[in-house]
């Protein structure tokens, strides 16, 4: 969205998350350098815990808006996992009016695990490669 004084883009801050029901992936980016970058991997146990961890990385970085990653078939069908992330990005929205763009994750943990070279925990890495796919797409 560009800025109406100057007519130039507006730089926007963006987090991303990874949804799992044991483990969240974080990413954070900006559309000014149109990087994304691993943050931290959540563990919560409870949605209650997911929602006191997830407040003040949201307070901390006030981003513009929040991608989640959307699970989706290699067919891009929607699967169960699909509607678990739908409710996570509308509890967000609802919870932190922020606004949620949902992003297809397809091959989003394949990638990561390429980047990491290793199987150590991609979750972070993974919510990163889900930004900065949106990053991409933009013009």
């Amino acid at each position: 969205m560009p800025d109406p004084a100057s007519g130039r883009a507006c730089e926007r801050t963006l987090l991303a998350f990874d949804f799992g029901l044991k483990k969240i992936g974080v990413a954070i980016g900006n559309t000014l350098t149109a990087q994304a970058r691993p943050l931290c991997i959540l563990r919560p146990a409870t949605r209650d815990q997911r929602f006191a961890q997830i407040g003040p990385l949201l307070a901390q970085w006030q981003p513009d808006a929040v991608v989640v990653g959307l699970p989706l078939t290699l067919d891009g069908d929607e699967q169960p996992a699909s509607l678990q992330s739908r409710r996570f990005a509308r509890q967000i929205e609802g919870r932190y009016h922020v606004p949620v763009l949902l992003v297809d994750e397809r091959g989003s943990s394949l990638e990561a695990q390429h980047i990491l070279g290793s199987n150590a925990p991609d979750d972070a890495v993974a919510a990163a490669v889900i930004l900065q796919r949106y990053l991409d797409s933009l013009p």
